[in-house]
């Protein structure tokens, strides 16, 4: 392997170490840096060798060093999401915020995420895969959790286990309320 080939290489895993890190999605970081979904996609693939400025931009939206990149680490086994670094998005049209809780190696077999929902707010999702699950604990407020045609209230610290490979939603009471969600495989 050349030079060139193992920078591009080892840039390519850096920035997807990166992104997963911080649990976000190939969309998220185009929308982020203004670098188009392909283009990311391209790089962590290491197809794709980016200039200077595309790197800035990636860099800056995952929030990591730009040097940082090139240096070697070892992995930990205990692997730490700080509050500050957790990952947040925020659909303030329809008051709801979530935050990313999982480590991002974990994302696609066992995903944990904090919402915040407003008074009457929802979280509405599409089908997930096969087999998908969802487990809620409510921390606060009231919930009314609908699987299909299938609906469930909850109250505080009440909890519920629900299909998500169909339909399926989260939606608060009168009140504010505030959920525990983990997402797996069966």
């Amino acid at each position: 392997m050349n030079q060139n080939t193992d920078i591009v290489q080892r840039l390519a895993v850096r920035l997807k170490e990166a992104r997963r890190a911080k649990g976000l999605s190939l969309d998220a970081v185009a929308r982020l840096s203004g670098v188009s979904r392909s283009m990311v996609s391209q790089i962590e693939r290491a197809e794709s060798s980016p200039t200077v400025a595309t790197l800035w931009n990636l860099t800056q939206a995952l929030q990591v060093d730009f040097a940082g990149l090139w240096e070697a680490r070892a992995e930990s086994d205990i692997r730490v999401v700080q509050a500050a670094a957790a990952p947040v998005i925020a659909d303030r049209g329809r008051d709801v915020v979530i935050r990313i809780l999982s480590a991002p190696q974990t994302v696609g077999e066992h995903e944990i995420y904090e919402i915040r929902l407003g008074p009457g707010a929802a979280l509405e999702s599409a089908p997930h895969r096969t087999g998908c699950r969802e487990d809620v604990v409510v921390l606060e407020g009231a919930v009314t959790i609908t699987s299909g045609d299938e609906r469930a209230a909850l109250a505080q610290n009440d909890a519920a286990n629900y299909a998500a490979d169909r339909p399926h939603s989260v939606t608060a009471g009168d009140a504010a309320a505030r959920v525990l969600m983990i997402v797996r495989d069966s």
